[in-house]
């Protein structure tokens, strides 16, 4: 049934239809990669060669960055670092060049990405703005970045503004296009997602980052084997450490969500293995070791995950993991971390409520958990902000309200179409409430198919309500 509905999608055309699989070689590559093969990283050379006997120099950290920032795809801590400095050092001597302002400001953004550092979101918007000032009249970089910037901060109509902006100065910049599909899917925009993602497939096709690309949209749409061959196709093909560990992440998320715990923890090694800095990966690993029964080196990863500062979220996840081990104490002490790093990026600009209302949902006040979402849901519906709404919304008792965002969140026809155990099980315990036995019970088995290691919380209270449900009754209604 789910996979007649998402071709249903497909052929409706509110999305591209995923490209042709990757050839069986072409996936053995990469599996073979994951499971321990030496990696060997390379870069492009961004200058021309005279084509002398000597091979061409290699670029410098500074210059790989630069290639990596300006193109679209991610770029290791070090050569970001070496970037920073680089351009800082120019403008000192050179404050009106325009051009290394948005590179410098793009840089910021890429770096407080990778870190989590939100210290960088007000130096890169300083910097993008400075280039707006003293760039070229027509300037799709620096709106660009700025675009790329508000998604960072989690500010999607900001993030509309600026990148339709970037399309209108540069139509045929992929990387503006790019930047769209992460602003309309944060604020709900099913058809301009796939607007955007038809345009960066047709200005750049058959590359890595639009592999890469596709497969988070098709990953929302519920389309999982596409989205996996298009990350497997875009990790085995990128050249870059980089570049390649983000997508190995990637994978290694697409299949934990999956259930697949094995495959998942073998692409987040990979990952380490290929760029020691992709520090989501090393939360993703304490996810699959939570999945895998490895408590002791689980909470081990999720400890570095969280001194390393990698996101806010990771905080919860580990807090959730004490919890379910009966560690109270430890659990609120992450709970506070949480709010601690919340409140620290709301003061560098980033919208911080859809995970605060989150944790004060199932760890904190209900009621202001659904005054935060119901606040996040008016500026920007997402699929996310429906589903944490909804369960905020059923931790109060509202729940004939709750039901109404809960089938936003896990109904294709309405935008949630991503196949999310956590979702769905919220739909299930929703309906539970409410006496709807018939869809609770088929929920909440839903999402237990969908990943049975979701949540370590969450996923013994789904067998609980289910074994509490029953089966249903073979008799049919009364005369």
């Amino acid at each position: 049934m789910v996979v007649m509905e998402r071709q249903t999608e497909r052929e409706r055309g509110r999305l591209p239809e995923p490209g042709r699989r990757r050839s069986r070689r072409g996936r053995r590559v990469l599996i073979g990669a994951v499971a321990g093969c030496a990696v060997l990283g390379g870069v492009l050379v961004l200058l021309p060669w005279d084509g002398g006997d000597a091979p061409p120099p290699a670029p410098g950290p500074a210059a790989v960055a630069r290639g990596a920032v300006t193109t679209g795809v991610p770029a290791a801590l070090p050569d970001l670092a070496a970037l920073i400095g680089d351009r800082e050092s120019h403008l000192r001597a050179h404050p009106l060049d325009g051009a290394s302002w948005a590179v410098l400001g793009a840089a910021y953004v890429e770096q407080g990405s990778r870190t989590a550092d939100t210290a960088n979101w007000p130096k890169a918007e300083k910097a993008l703005r400075t280039s707006l000032k003293t760039g070229a009249k027509r300037n799709p970089q620096a709106l660009e970045g700025l675009a790329a910037l508000a998604v960072a901060r989690r500010d999607f109509p900001a993030a509309k503004k600026w990148g339709e902006s970037a399309v209108k100065a540069a139509p045929k910049r992929w990387t503006a296009h790019a930047v769209l599909v992460d602003a309309y899917t944060g604020l709900g925009d099913q058809e301009g997602v796939g607007r955007a993602l038809d345009k960066v497939l047709e200005l750049h096709p058959g590359t890595p980052a639009a592999g890469a690309l596709a497969a988070a949209v098709y990953r929302d749409r519920g389309w999982r084997e596409d989205a996996a061959a298009r990350i497997s196709d875009a990790a085995a093909d990128a050249e870059a450490p980089a570049e390649r560990a983000a997508y190995l992440e990637q994978a290694g998320r697409l299949a934990f969500e999956r259930g697949d715990r094995e495959e998942a923890l073998r692409f987040f090694q990979e990952a380490l293995r290929t760029d020691p800095d992709q520090r989501a990966a090393q939360a993703g690993q304490g996810r699959a070791l939570v999945a895998l029964g490895r408590t002791t080196d689980a909470l081990s990863a999720y400890q570095a995950a969280s001194a390393k500062r990698p996101g806010p979220e990771y905080p919860l996840e580990l807090g959730e993991l004490y919890e379910s081990l009966g560690l109270g104490q430890a659990a609120r002490v992450e709970y506070d971390l949480l709010r601690d790093r919340v409140r620290g990026a709301e003061a560098a600009g980033a919208d911080g409520r859809l995970l605060l209302g989150r944790l004060e949902a199932d760890h904190g006040d209900p009621a202001e958990a659904v005054r935060v979402l119901r606040a996040e849901w008016g500026r920007q519906p997402g699929t996310a902000v429906a589903d944490a709404l909804g369960w905020a919304l059923h931790r109060t008792g509202a729940d004939e309200e709750a039901l109404e965002f809960a089938a936003i969140a896990t109904d294709g026809d309405k935008g949630g179409g991503v196949l999310s155990a956590l979702h769905v099980f919220h739909r299930g315990m929703i309906e539970r409430s409410l006496d709807r036995y018939g869809p609770a019970r088929r929920h909440l088995r839903e999402a237990l198919t969908i990943n049975p290691y979701f949540s370590p919380l969450r996923v013994p209270e789904a067998k609980r309500a289910l074994a509490e449900l029953g089966e249903p009754s073979a008799e049919g209604p009364p005369e």
